[in-house]
């Protein structure tokens, strides 16, 4: 890149000097040619003015070739209709009508006129100037050789040349401290990244001067953050998945181990009371329903996180769908000695019902199992604006605050003891989570120690009638 930067600059800032030369060689042959046409016209004046016009024109004419002739310069008295009245450089006799000459032409109408041309007279090119007399109607006209700034190229040239040198050396100088310069934080980021590449953790930048590589820079650290953010959550997944198949085969292995143990009781007929038989064949098939719940959980939280459920969408009436969940539940809730309660208003959702079942099973549940005798759950659904919201409230044991950011973990149980005695899965919460994820909606909790805790679940939906709200998936 250095060398490419190199070379492209010094030939810009030869093409720039190439340019600049010949707009100078324009410029100054205007400036002479101008100057030149000035001088001659002020010289024609002071001839036009010392020429007698009554008297011998040749002679005045002779007199003045001396002066003239020196530098191969020729003047030309023409009368109005072109013919030679006296010329200092051939024989009047001999020349021709000088009336289509182009400096001749503008002098007879504009007062004076030039034109610079090749003359095979004296086998160089030639500057004419002419002039309209004052005193009488002649035309005077004076040639001198004219070259232009060409006759001072030999004396020009070795300063041009100079310039040039010294032009090239000084780019050469500069232009290597700029690519220093631009190419030091590149070069500094590259081995930052290598760095990185290698195994170090951060990305480090220190801005220049120059803005678009410290956007580079810039945008290299941000990538960095977010690609070790990423690993980190990764790692994390990784460590979330291996805890959740070790907690699944342990969940998995107890009621197998139950089940396994029974059958071999049966097969090899250790028991022979056919009430025992009846107990152990009841427990084996509770063994059973537990490993299908569990492995219907686990299907579920993983179809809600690779988002390829099939979402059928049905008009579910809340009040009756909320009222039938709670009569599921009145068994354990009366052996348990709590009490449940809805507040809903007649609305209609347009949603997918074993989601909404699951959600509003899992929290009531809940709610029963970890209360108290005599404690009480209530249920509120509401629809405001755009978000239907649905709280469960219960005054049972509470939640330890150390343990309210793991609730919603797979698995997690804060009384393990408790929960083992009281069945599920342990796979309630986060199947909750999991539901209100998917409906980009949002899940809080409030809970005291002995006052008991309150489920808050919020979900973005859409008013698609007087009384009926539908909620939109992110799928």
């Amino acid at each position: 890149m250095r060398k490419a930067i190199l070379m492209k600059f010094v030939q810009v800032l030869l093409g720039a000097l190439c340019l600049n030369s010949f707009m100078v060689y324009i410029a100054g042959s205007s400036i002479l040619l101008k100057n030149a046409r000035r001088d001659m016209l002020y010289t024609l004046e002071t001839i036009d003015s010392i020429l007698d016009y009554q008297g011998d024109l040749s002679g005045q004419i002779c007199r003045l070739e001396e002066m003239i002739g020196r530098n191969k310069s020729r003047l030309t008295l023409i009368f109005q209709d072109g013919t030679v009245a006296a010329d200092t450089g051939a024989d009047r006799e001999k020349m021709e009508n000088h009336l289509e000459r182009e400096e001749v032409a503008a002098a007879i109408s504009e007062g004076s006129g030039y034109a610079t041309r090749f003359s095979d007279t004296l086998n160089q090119t030639m500057l004419y100037v002419a002039l309209r007399s004052a005193h009488r109607g002649m035309i005077l006209r004076l040639g001198v050789p004219f070259s232009g700034i060409r006759e001072y190229l030999p004396m020009l040239l070795p300063a041009v040349w100079l310039s040039f040198a010294v032009a090239v050396l000084a780019s050469l100088g500069i232009t290597d401290r700029l690519v220093v310069s631009v190419a030091k934080p590149i070069l500094d980021l590259s081995g930052e990244m290598m760095r990185v590449q290698g195994g170090s953790i951060d990305l480090h930048f220190e801005p220049g001067p120059y803005p678009e590589i410290n956007a580079i820079g810039s945008t290299a650290v941000e990538m960095s953050k977010r690609i070790q953010n990423y690993v980190c959550q990764l790692e994390r997944e990784r460590g979330i998945r291996q805890e959740f198949f070790s907690n699944a085969s342990h969940e998995l292995k107890t009621p197998i181990t139950s089940i396994q143990g029974y059958a071999e009781l049966l097969e090899h007929r250790m028991v022979t009371d056919p009430a025992v038989e009846k107990d152990f064949i009841g427990r084996i098939k509770k063994e059973a329903v537990h490993m299908a719940d569990l492995i219907n959980d686990i299907l579920m939280i993983s179809r809600l996180e690779s988002r390829e459920a099939e979402v059928t969408v049905t008009k579910i009436s809340l009040l009756p769908f909320l009222n039938e969940i709670c009569d599921s539940l009145e068994p354990l809730a009366r052996k348990l000695g709590v009490f449940l309660s809805v507040e809903c208003p007649p609305i209609l959702i347009n949603a997918n019902a074993r989601h909404l079942q699951e959600l509003f099973t899992n929290l009531i549940s809940n709610g029963v199992n970890y209360n108290r005798p005599g404690g009480q759950v209530q249920i509120t659904a509401a629809y405001d604006d755009s978000y239907f919201s649905f709280r469960v409230k219960d005054n049972g044991t509470g939640i330890p605050k150390e343990s309210i950011e793991r609730i919603f973990e797979r698995f997690y149980r804060v009384d393990k003891g408790r929960s083992r005695k009281q069945g599920g899965t342990g796979l309630g919460l986060s199947i909750v989570k999991h539901i209100v994820n998917f409906y980009g909606g949002r899940i809080q909790v409030e809970s005291e120690i002995g006052k008991g805790s309150e489920f808050i679940v919020v979900l973005p939906a859409e008013k698609t009638g007087e009384k009926e709200v539908s909620l939109t998936s992110l799928l």
